[in-house]
């Protein structure tokens, strides 16, 4: 029941810590004075990134944590991002950033459904690891994921699965052997592949669109391009009590509207595109006609101004601009001059035009990501400052500008079409696509001859599936190992590989099953493969301790078992003898009964013994056809399970 006592993350959030791979002989001074110096090196290294992302509800940020409840010291920090889970990755993504830029530190990320990572790899995981031995074992060390193994008889090296680490312990082992800590080619690979695009795909994730919005609002924008999603969020969750403070605009008049263009992230648009809103009429929004070119840019333009207002209308009076510098921080000069060591100036002259703009932009990402935490400043407060910094507003110059806004982006990612759900959806799975058929050669005088025969089994491949093929997974499937976990569904099923056995495991099976010795025998197939070797290595212990039995006594209590058994299926027939459930298999019948049936001629009794047994292949293709042709095209047992196996049956056509 350790799982109940740790401590939960709050919803649609991720926290993330980094912690310091080895601080034996450090003071408690030093390790603060170290970590609050990476700090502002990891800030400044990260920044480029940070700054042309658009975070949805909270940015990433860090801070020095002194040591607590048994964590060590360590730099940490947590993140909501609500709607959009694209803001856990990328900060998934700048971990493995900072930990391949600082070696010295390890990173260890979780959400609510905890070590969320080891969900992306699930496929190719360790048996032994699971949520509730993943405790203190997966961190991102050096740029890549790692996992604290468990010893076995092969690999003495790591903890064994029913002891949980300590932090300090977990680092430890992490630094002294930092390979065999490395997770798996195929763990890493998943994980990549959920990251992969990055950092350009930060780009690819927003949408520009235009929007007529009022001229304050569009001075905000230009400023601060990431105040655009606490006023979506702000319009996305309002209330009526909200909507009292859009009846009257004093902050954005509608009168004051411009054409400008505006960056969201694909969430904050669609969020914003989608609902449904009429303005009230006292607040001035008039609306032009839905056949309008410009209607989608009025009705885009209309919401963000009524979250803007919304914000503005829950936060206090604006603080003055002596409080409100970023100067005035003492953490500012620290993190402006490694900014500088970084190369973030890009050799730029001080003071000139690109110069301050850069200065801005970093600026702005400290006040969202340090400051923001040490003076508490709301979004709406942040609003306020920049209109009373800003000065009186030239309207007609921003109108000017109209003529020279960048073209916006097709929404059409917004439609998605069931093959293309389809499509992502295997993508997610893992599934691979269906092989393309290959054109065959000029078939020779042999193979022209055997065409004919082979010509419904061509027709089966060509569209994907073979019912032999299918006949034969399921037979791989039901023979493959399980446990009181579930059976396990491998995604690459082939009949080119077939399962292997162990025939020494076999064999001392075999005797577990003919031996009746009171104690409980546990099933080989609940154990993993370093438990069977500790319950092998048990049972030889005790057989050199206790002294064996007479040398008939085995093999009598084995005849017993033997009997017991049979007694056991004797009963089970005689009581489905009275049932009907044998009329629901089809039977494959002799040569002989199969000629008097043509003929109608009646059977004999010797055509009744006569009975072939069961066609096992033949009642499972058709009890899984007649499963889903009741499925009706919809998710069901039958199609689950074959598209586990890795079988995609085509669609019925068959229309009666």
């Amino acid at each position: 029941m350790d799982f109940l006592q740790r401590r939960v993350v709050q919803e649609d959030a991720v926290q993330y810590k980094l912690f310091l791979t080895q601080t034996a002989g450090s003071t408690v001074q030093h390790t603060e004075e170290q970590l609050s110096r990476l700090v502002e090196e990891i800030l400044a290294k990260i920044a480029p990134l940070s700054m042309q992302y658009i975070w949805q509800n909270e940015p990433f940020n860090i801070k020095y944590c002194p040591e607590k409840a048994g964590v060590p010291a360590h730099i940490g920090g947590v993140t909501q991002f609500g709607d959009n889970v694209e803001d856990e990755w990328f900060i998934v993504y700048l971990l493995k950033q900072i930990t391949e830029a600082f070696p010295a530190l390890a990173a260890r990320v979780e959400d609510t459904d905890g070590d969320f990572l080891l969900i992306e790899a699930a496929d190719h995981l360790p048996k032994w690891l699971d949520p509730d031995t993943s405790e203190n074992r997966v961190f991102i060390y050096r740029g890549a994921l790692h996992l604290l193994p468990c010893p076995s008889r092969s690999n003495p090296t790591g903890i064994p699965k029913d002891v949980v680490p300590s932090v300090q312990q977990a680092l430890a082992q992490l630094s002294a052997q930092p390979e065999a800590c490395r997770a798996s080619p195929k763990i890493t690979s998943a994980l990549d592949k959920r990251l992969d695009g990055y950092p350009a795909k930060i780009g690819a994730s927003q949408h520009r669109a235009h929007c007529f919005v009022p001229a304050g609002v569009a001075m905000v924008l230009a400023q601060r391009p990431d105040l655009v999603a606490p006023a979506v969020s702000a319009f996305y969750l309002r209330d009526p009590v909200d909507l009292q403070a859009c009846r009257s605009f004093k902050n954005f008049p509608p009168d004051t509207r411009v054409l400008t263009s505006v960056t969201f992230t694909r969430c904050l648009y669609a969020q914003l595109l989608q609902q449904q809103f009429v303005p009230d009429r006292r607040s001035g929004f008039t609306m032009p006609a839905r056949s309008d070119p410009r209607y989608k840019a009025h009705e885009l333009g209309m919401k963000l101004a009524h979250g803007f207002e919304i914000l503005c209308a829950k936060c206090r009076l604006p603080l003055s601009d002596g409080d409100s510098s970023v100067s005035c921080n003492p953490q500012w000069k620290g993190f402006l001059q490694s900014l500088k060591s970084n190369g973030y100036f890009r050799e730029e002259i001080e003071g000139s035009a690109r110069f301050r703009q850069l200065k801005t932009s970093a600026e702005n990402f400290f006040q969202q990501s340090v400051a923001s935490k040490s003076c508490d400043t709301s979004p709406g407060e942040e609003v306020l400052q920049l209109l009373s910094s800003c000065g009186p507003i030239d309207v007609e110059e921003l109108r000017k500008r109209e003529a020279q806004l960048p073209q916006e982006d097709s929404d059409n990612w917004l439609n998605v079409t069931a093959q293309d759900l389809e499509r992502m959806l295997e993508e997610r799975s893992g599934s691979r696509p269906k092989p393309a058929t290959a054109k065959s050669p000029q078939p020779t005088e042999t193979e022209a001859a055997g065409s004919t025969e082979t010509e419904n089994g061509n027709e089966e491949e060509e569209a994907g599936y073979s019912l032999v093929g299918v006949s034969q997974k399921m037979t791989r499937f039901l023979n493959a190992k399980s446990s009181y976990l579930g059976a396990e569904l491998p995604w690459n099923y082939s009949c080119n590989h077939p399962f292997a056995y162990d025939m020494p495991t076999l064999l001392k099976e075999m005797e577990r099953i003919l031996d009746t010795s009171e104690e409980e025998t546990l099933d080989s197939d609940d154990l993993c493969e370093d438990e069977w070797e500790g319950v092998e290595e048990d049972e030889e212990e005790e057989d050199e301790d206790i002294e064996e039995g007479p040398s008939g006594h085995a093999e009598m209590d084995g005849m017993e078992a033997l009997d017991t058994l049979k007694g056991y299926m004797d009963q089970m027939d005689r009581e489905l003898m009275n049932t009907h459930i044998g009329q629901s298999f089809n039977q494959t019948t002799s040569a002989s009964a199969q000629l008097h049936a043509t003929e109608g001629l009646p059977s004999s009794a010797e055509d009744a013994e006569e009975l072939q047994p069961l066609d096992v292949d033949l009642n499972l293709v058709t009890n899984l056809v007649e499963s889903l042709s009741c499925q009706e095209g919809l998710a069901g047992p039958a199609s689950n399970l074959l598209q586990s196996l890795g079988v995609h049956l085509p669609p019925n056509s068959d229309r009666s």
